[in-house]
């Protein structure tokens, strides 16, 4: 169970309200007003609180835990424990994920303005935004209803961040329209001038960057994370996206909606990427780049040219995933017949 010193916890929640919650349909639950208190993985579970089932490497522990109640796909139901309340799903992680957000709901601003943060006079805070001591909020920035400013968090003048958003400790936001429900962890940088500059043996002539980060719905950019700004044309996060710790996103880039941006990946500028691509630890685009809808990219790919809609691609240069399984294993036979 979670450490309440960290934690805040809800509850207790019915059966009837956890189907209703996660579209699931209860087993063995004869009645329906029976409550859980808390959720947990299955080893660590007892009769009150709920648990999920959903890799059959964990068979053993699904069949010997002692959980209460645990979501899990129909073909497991007969492997269950006695007196376990079952909620049936094909997708027994994502309902998990529902029901716990009704014991651990994701956290909104208090109300409260530390009298150590600094505000500039203009700025429009909404209702219920909590701003905590040391950040600073800029000339002309609005803030929408139920936002946490974080300690040392800074928020350059003129910026927009929507409602419901977690903005962590010492992040910095500039030249950015940011939209409702983001979280933004800590030490990410949005907003700061993209790497453009006119080459030259008389030396580099720096290009004034003009564009904006406009970032949508339901984004979460990870810690230490940077999103250069545009040069003239914006830099576009879509709705849904998941950007990891440690990520670098370079002007002018475009994500599409639900794309997933794993740790360590690097995206040169002009990019743009279609919807729900995932691009895996390490890997680096190049600049000018298009990749198409549900495209992915192996971890540690260095992707050189177009990937198309749908496509795996991996190695680097990057090739069809298969290929690039096909050069390995010869890479490997050519070395065991050299020695």
């Amino acid at each position: 169970m979670a450490d309440a010193r960290f934690f805040s916890r809800k509850g207790p929640v019915s059966v009837a309200e956890i189907a209703a919650l996660t579209e699931t349909t209860p087993v063995n639950a004869p009645d329906e007003t029976r409550v859980f208190q808390d959720v947990s993985p299955l080893q660590n579970a007892d009769g009150d609180i709920l648990s999920f089932f959903d890799n059959r490497k964990y068979l053993d522990a699904f069949v010997n835990s002692k959980a209460g109640a645990c979501f899990v796909r129909p073909e497991f139901v007969e492997r269950a424990p006695e007196g376990m309340v079952l909620f049936t799903t094909k997708d027994p992680y994502r309902a998990y994920a529902k029901a716990a957000t009704a014991f651990y709901p994701f956290e909104t601003g208090n109300g409260i303005v530390s009298d150590h943060a600094v505000i500039d006079p203009s700025a429009r805070l909404g209702k219920g935004v909590q701003v905590d001591a040391g950040a600073v909020i800029g000339a002309n920035c609005e803030i929408g209803d139920g936002t946490i400013i974080a300690s040392n968090a800074v928020i350059g003048d003129g910026v927009v961040i929507g409602a419901g958003c977690k903005v962590g400790a010492n992040a910095s936001i500039s030249h950015s329209l940011i939209g409702n429900l983001c979280l933004i962890y800590p030490g990410a940088r949005i907003g700061q001038d993209g790497f453009g500059f006119a080459m030259g043996p008389q030396g580099h002539a720096k290009v004034p960057q003009l564009g904006r980060v406009v970032i949508g719905n339901d984004v979460e950019v990870g810690s230490n994370s940077t999103i250069d700004r545009g040069a003239g044309p914006d830099t576009v996060i879509g709705n849904g996206c998941r950007i990891d710790n440690l990520v670098q996103i370079g002007h002018n880039v475009e994500l599409g909606m639900g794309c997933v941006v794993v740790s360590q990946v690097g995206i040169s500028g002009s990019t743009k990427i279609g919807n729900f691509v995932v691009l895996a630890g390490q890997a680096g685009i190049t600049g000018h780049l298009e990749i198409g809808d549900g495209a992915k990219v192996a971890a540690q790919s260095g992707v050189m040219k177009n990937v198309g809609p749908g496509e795996t691609v991996g190695g680097s240069p990057a090739v069809p995933v298969m290929e690039y399984h096909k050069q390995t294993v010869a890479l490997s036979r050519l070395i065991r017949k050299k020695k």
